[in-house]
């Protein structure tokens, strides 16, 4: 099973459309997890043509900077809690990052977030891309396709989860002319 992660699209702010290459690789994926800030409840639609989508609602998605407060829709929610191939996922916008011990940490976001604790947490907010395991959970934010490190807009980053075998394995990519090229991976593991 391959999951593809993208988050803050920001469209039409970033741009109309996504890029080419982004559309390219996420339809490798045989589902799609959105980070939130998607800001147009109708990319959801595109998006879901690639794959079945799950998408956190961001601060973008509820007025934040004056943008408009996106509608009610079944596949944007706070948080999800999902179960693919035998691993727990989360999925939420802001996992506010680094932790502040004792007042915030990922055990702390992991049960208001969605209950209790998570193999995998995919993330947003920040634009900047990052792989990390903390504590033995997999927190992954796949930066912004569109506005990388919030900079202007450019060819920005994604990243695909593969779940084989009882073993996960987690990469991002770097969007360029000439399609993608991975820019860091985390070891495969197993639970």
């Amino acid at each position: 099973m391959r999951i593809g992660l993208i988050s803050d699209t920001h469209v039409p702010e970033a741009g109309t459309e996504l890029w080419p290459q982004l559309w390219d690789r996420i339809r490798t994926a045989d589902v799609l997890l959105h980070g939130g800030d998607i800001h147009d409840i109708a990319l959801i639609d595109k998006l879901e043509q690639a794959a079945p989508i799950y998408v956190a609602r961001g601060n973008g998605d509820d007025g934040s900077g004056g943008r408009p407060v996106q509608p009610e829709d079944p596949r944007l929610r706070e948080a999800w809690s999902l179960e693919f191939e035998g691993f727990t996922f989360g999925l939420t916008h802001d996992m506010a990052l680094p932790e502040w011990p004792p007042y915030r940490t990922v055990e702390s976001m992991m049960d208001h977030y969605f209950g209790g604790p998570r193999h995998v947490v995919v993330h947003g907010d920040t634009h900047v891309a990052s792989i990390e395991t903390i504590r033995g959970v997999l927190l992954i934010n796949p930066g912004s396709p569109m506005y990388p490190r919030n900079l202007d807009t450019r060819l920005g980053t994604l990243g695909f989860i593969e779940i084989s075998n009882g073993r996960l394995h987690a990469w991002l990519e770097q969007l360029d002319e000439q399609g993608s090229h991975v820019v860091r991976e985390q070891p495969k593991y197993a639970y």
